[in-house]
This record gives C-alpha cells, structure tokens and sequence, in this order.
C-alpha cells in the first residue's frame, strides 16, 4: 500500500467518522428537544392539574354552601308549615 493510499483509506475513514459524528450530534439535538417538549408538556399538565385542583375545591366548598342553605331553607319551610296548620287548626276551632 503506497502512502498516498494510506491517506486516501484514512481520510475516507476520518470524513466516515465526521459524518457519523454530525449524525449523532443531530440525532442527540432531537433527542433534547423532544425532551424540552415533553418536559413542557409536563408542566402544562402540572399547571392544569392545579387549576383543576383549585377549581375543584371552589366548587365543593360552593356545594358544601349549597347544602347548608338547602338545611336552613328546608327548616323555615317546616317552619312556616307548622305555623300555616296551627293558624288553620286553631280557625277551624273557632269556627
């Protein structure tokens, strides 16, 4: 093997490895990237979960509120429905 084919097969190994290398440094680019977006998406999710979280919890103590007022209005009712049969019993009474 003559020196000029020696360093011929050694460039021709070395632009082989170049190309590799610019593959790998590609392919490792897309890798981040698709991990920067997934790591986003995670953070999205995160920040959905605590808006969720936050409205669930506005929304229980609003249906705990609801409930209370539901009691209070079902206690007048009865209330007011004693009174109303007392007023009725004692007018048929007088009558």
């Amino acid at each position: 093997m003559t020196d000029q084919t020696a360093i011929d097969a050694a460039v021709k190994r070395l632009a082989l490895a170049l190309d590799a290398l610019d593959a790998a440094v590609e392919h490792r680019r897309e890798a981040d990237g698709r991990e920067d977006g997934l790591a986003n998406q995670v953070q999205a999710l995160g920040n959905d979960r605590a808006r969720l979280a936050a409205e669930l919890d506005a929304e229980t103590a609003r249906a705990r509120g609801l409930e209370t007022l539901n009691r209070e209005v079902a206690k007048r009712l009865d209330t007011a429905m004693a009174t109303i049969r007392t007023v009725i019993e004692a007018n048929e009474h007088e009558n």
